[in-house]
């Protein structure tokens, strides 16, 4: 079993940055893609980065240039640096991870999410 964890969240104003981590622990034999999805109230749950194992990134169109993912292999942690925050932000950030267990077999583990808030 993996746990996921995410941590970062809360309030901001417009224009402020926050950072997020996830930290995944437990039975952990391999991981490819680390990532981040948002839920804002009312609407679909949506993309906001993934990192693959060896770097490549991939962003939503709504955070591109204000949003950066990185990870720490060593630490099972993945960040999302969050800048120039917007009121439409606002939501329910969850990190997920995609493991492959010893007998190659993928899973995606989430996090339970974590509050993030743009309001003046």
């Amino acid at each position: 079993q993996v746990h996921v964890v995410e941590s970062g969240g809360g309030l901001v104003q417009p224009g402020g940055s926050l950072r997020l981590s996830c930290a995944a622990s437990g039975s952990i034999f391999s991981i490819n893609d680390m990532g981040w999805n948002r839920q804002a109230p009312g609407k679909e749950r949506e993309l906001v980065a993934v990192i693959a194992s060896g770097g490549g990134t991939n962003y939503g169109d709504s955070v591109k240039g204000r949003f950066t993912i990185s990870r720490d292999n060593a630490k099972n942690t993945v960040y999302l640096q969050m800048n120039s925050l917007k009121p439409e932000d606002t939501g329910i950030y969850y990190c997920y991870v995609n493991h492959l267990d010893s007998a190659k077999w993928p899973r995606t583990y989430w996090g339970q999410g974590t509050q993030v808030t743009v309001s003046s």
